[in-house]
């Protein structure tokens, strides 16, 4: 797999780094594979400059392994995706964009403390050029090469973030049975306690489903019964 690492910290105005990532998706979908796009939720502190949640997105992308192994195209990869987002930048923002696959720990756990801790673009710069991962800023303070790389690692985890894309996931709306869910490409649905749901209906308005063990998992707690439901009616829940 190869994980697409954005964060755009976008302005005020603008549409927004998951908005991005699922455009940029969707044209890259007419020669790759995507297998998602999720989304990550990074330290809230004042000391750092966001806009409304700091987070950032990665796309998931399915390659071949002479893909995953040929430094060349993922430089391809990198350089279709740095077109994309140049093409749609707002002054004012600041994007980032960070292109691996075969994630190494440090990576991930330079995710996992982005979330907790100011982390630095002196930092991700080093661990990026020690993995021979691609980070480059494009445009305003270059701060957004933390949350893409921070992206990376989190999304590689398998255990993080929620997909804002995911097959055919936001086509789903209203009450629908456990089995449209996982028609539309969503892997399980289980409960907070990780008991499986084989029946009844979910609400999929807005349906998020959680990135965990490496697959889309629609979480939920049960609702009260109502006259639609014939039965035990689901409500999702976003995780982050």
């Amino acid at each position: 797999m190869i994980f697409i690492g954005l964060d755009d910290t976008d302005t005020l105005d603008s549409r927004g780094t998951g908005h991005l990532a699922r455009q940029i998706a969707a044209a890259l979908s007419h020669e790759h594979t995507i297998l998602g796009v999720t989304r990550h939720q990074l330290l809230v502190d004042a000391r750092v400059p966001y806009t409304k949640n700091n987070s950032a997105s990665a796309i998931l992308v399915q390659a071949a392994a002479s893909a995953v192994t040929n430094g060349a195209a993922l430089a391809d990869l990198a350089e279709q995706v740095k077109t994309l987002m140049l093409a749609d930048f707002y002054p004012g923002s600041d994007p980032g964009l960070c292109v691996a696959a075969g994630v190494p720990s440090a990576i991930v756990e330079f995710g996992r403390r982005a979330q907790q801790e100011l982390v630095t673009q002196v930092r991700a710069r080093e661990l990026a050029l020690t993995d021979g991962i691609f980070l480059e800023g494009l445009g305003g303070s270059q701060d957004g090469i933390i949350g893409a790389l921070a992206a990376v690692g989190l999304a590689a985890s398998g255990e993080d973030g929620r997909y804002v894309l995911v097959e055919r996931s936001r086509e789903l709306a209203g009450l629908l049975p456990v089995s449209a869910v996982l028609d539309a490409g969503i892997a399980a649905v289980q409960t907070t306690d990780g008991q499986p749901v084989n029946e009844g209906l979910v609400q999929c308005d807005k349906l998020r489903p959680a990135r965990r063990g490496g697959r889309a998992v629609a979480v939920v707690e049960r609702a009260a019964p109502d006259g639609r439901s014939g039965g035990a009616h689901w409500l999702p829940l976003k995780l982050d």
